[in-house]
């Protein structure tokens, strides 16, 4: 079932697993889109639980053929303060999953935030260069990632852009350090610039603990972050618990 409230399209889909197949469908489409379009893909991934179960099935061969890889440019929307090996690391869980299986992945166009550095705020100045480089971009207007997928928490937190944070009020940096009071920790994050001039915010949410901030947010409701996401087209993969719909 789909629908679309405040320029947000949602789809709500009967299971977790649902929503994880549907989430590598768009991925794919997305990518073979950009590809044909622009003869490359920028995608900045998610962190969180969904994206564990969405990895094996973009590793499928069906999936994995038809896509060429080596078009694929990689981001990542936010990353907490820990080193790329460690088991909480949105890359590391990427990369292993993932990145490192698929066929033809060049290795420049894999761009890890560094955010165990104990300058994180240096660290994301870095990153942000390091976005400009991959697109020749010039001036403060941020580029337009293809994809930027998105989860969301419970009090309705995306990326790392949390209620009460700093970061929820940055208006010209694209990436920056910010303390999760909720989480009493640092992370690195995507802005809101740079989030809303994606050509498309793909968020994925599960779970019946999502239902409260989800219904907010379908009514129009901008005072959880991720209803402050509204990318070019701003579309949500939903469970029906999520939608506070009976569990599958």
């Amino acid at each position: 079932m789909t629908d679309v409230a405040e320029h947000h399209e949602f789809t709500t889909l009967p299971s977790p697993a649902a929503v994880a197949m549907a989430t590598a469908d768009r991925f794919i489409a997305s990518a073979r889109d950009a590809i044909d379009a622009r003869g490359i893909f920028r995608v900045a991934l998610s962190g969180g639980g969904t994206p564990k179960a969405v990895y094996p099935l973009l590793l499928e061969p069906e999936r994995v053929r038809a896509v060429e890889w080596s078009r694929v440019e990689f981001f990542w929307g936010d990353e907490r303060a820990v080193p790329p090996d460690h088991p909480e690391s949105n890359f590391g869980v990427a990369y292993h999953a993932l990145i490192a299986q698929l066929p033809g992945v060049r290795h420049d166009r894999i761009h890890r935030m560094a955010a165990e550095s104990p300058d994180l705020d240096g660290a994301a100045l870095t990153y942000e260069s390091e976005i400009r480089l991959a697109f020749d971009a010039r001036g403060y207007r941020p580029p337009a990632l293809d994809l930027i997928w998105l989860g969301m928490g419970p009090d309705g937190h995306t990326a790392s852009l949390f209620p009460d944070s700093d970061a929820l009020d940055e208006s010209d940096r694209w990436v920056v350090g910010n303390w999760a009071p909720s989480q009493a920790a640092w992370r690195m994050t995507m802005t809101y610039p740079i989030i809303n001039a994606a050509r498309e915010a793909l968020f994925v949410v599960t779970g019946a603990d999502k239902a409260q901030a989800l219904r907010a947010i379908r009514d129009g409701d901008d005072a959880y972050p991720a209803g402050r996401v509204h990318a070019a087209r701003t579309s949500w993969l939903i469970d029906a618990a999520a939608a506070g719909e009976a569990s599958a």
